[in-house]
């Protein structure tokens, strides 16, 4: 109880500022937005607490302390403003008043930005996937049918083979859209994860990853995390306060829950979540580039992901219960 004793402070206050701002319908949408958070980012907790468990302590401090205003007032507020300055071309001053006092124009400049949020968020959360689906590290196989095969051992020791499926799946993304700036975020994302993921084996040492990069890599994953959610988040709301408030509550618990996945050792005790966690992550990269050119529901993410860590968590019980009875 608690890693959540703050989340649950900031839900009360949080509620507090909304009832002021609107009422028990503010209140309500509020509570509406936090939910839908947790349940899209579950796997985002999930991937948090194996980075975390990798990093040294002080810098597990570190993503407490300052990944938290980053992830509620940066990436869910300052970060789609400054992608709504950039890509309108007004100043990031005027893309902030724009948000504050004419929200209905914002949400419309954010719409029209959307599909480079989709391609760039998408491109890095696929490498995600890929990177631990061609992990030839990785001793539990969960899909056996998928993972644990001829064909994708033989894949998988190709030489930068997560690269290559990227790539392929970025020009087959950029010949469908025939758009320049489509190409610049799909591969910009690539390129980023690819910088990261180089640099924190470089300066990784004895198995403790690099906590500088562990700490970027987290937040950039939370920010891919979050486009969707703040773009979905106007369909509930025109008030970017209430949206702020209601996505930051459902941080908050997101990174409570990766603290309790830290100290409980869940991802040991259940072999297949981290599984589910990055299955869910590949359906919602493939959401984000589906979004391109038709709408998805919001629901139909959720459920998905959900489904992905329900059913891993189920197939971790019985084969824990299976080792038990055969060691009985």
């Amino acid at each position: 109880m608690n890693h959540f004793r703050s989340s649950i402070v900031i839900t009360i206050i949080g509620l507090i500022v909304a009832f002021y701002l609107g009422g028990f319908y503010a209140v309500y949408i509020t509570a509406l937005l936090a939910v839908l958070e947790v349940s899209l980012s579950f796997d985002n907790a999930v991937v948090n607490a194996k980075v975390l468990e990798t990093m040294e302590e002080k810098w597990q401090k570190r993503f407490i302390t300052f990944g938290i205003p980053i992830a509620v007032f940066g990436m869910r507020f300052i970060f789609p403003i400054l992608i709504v300055s950039i890509a309108s071309s007004m100043g990031f001053v005027e893309a902030f008043n724009l948000a504050l006092n004419e929200p209905e124009k914002y949400h419309h400049s954010l719409e029209s930005t959307k599909e480079l949020i989709y391609a760039f968020g998408g491109s890095f959360l696929l490498m995600v996937f890929l990177d631990f689906f061609f992990d030839e590290d990785r001793e539990d196989k969960w899909i056996k049918v998928l993972e644990d095969n001829r064909v994708t051992d033989k894949i998988g020791s190709v030489n930068n083979i997560e690269l290559m499926f990227a790539l392929m799946l970025g020009l087959f993304l950029v010949n469908k859209t025939g758009d320049a700036s489509i190409a610049m975020a799909y591969f910009g994302g690539v390129f980023l994860h690819s910088i990261i993921s180089s640099l924190d084996e470089l300066l990784s040492t004895d198995g403790i990853r690099s906590g500088i990069m562990g700490f970027l890599y987290l937040e950039v994953l939370d920010a891919s995390f979050s486009f969707d959610g703040v773009i979905g988040a106007f369909a509930l709301s025109s008030d970017i306060f209430i949206i702020m408030i209601g996505l930051g509550i459902g941080a908050m618990f997101v990174r409570s829950l990766t603290l309790y996945f830290v100290e409980k050792k869940t991802l040991s005790e259940f072999r297949y979540l981290e599984h589910g966690a990055h299955y869910a992550i590949l359906a919602l990269a493939m959401v984000m580039f589906m979004k391109m050119f038709f709408e998805v529901s919001e629901i139909i993410v959720g459920t998905i992901g959900i489904t992905f860590i329900a059913l891993s968590l189920y197939h971790s019980v019985v084969e824990n219960k299976k080792e038990i009875e055969h060691i009985n």
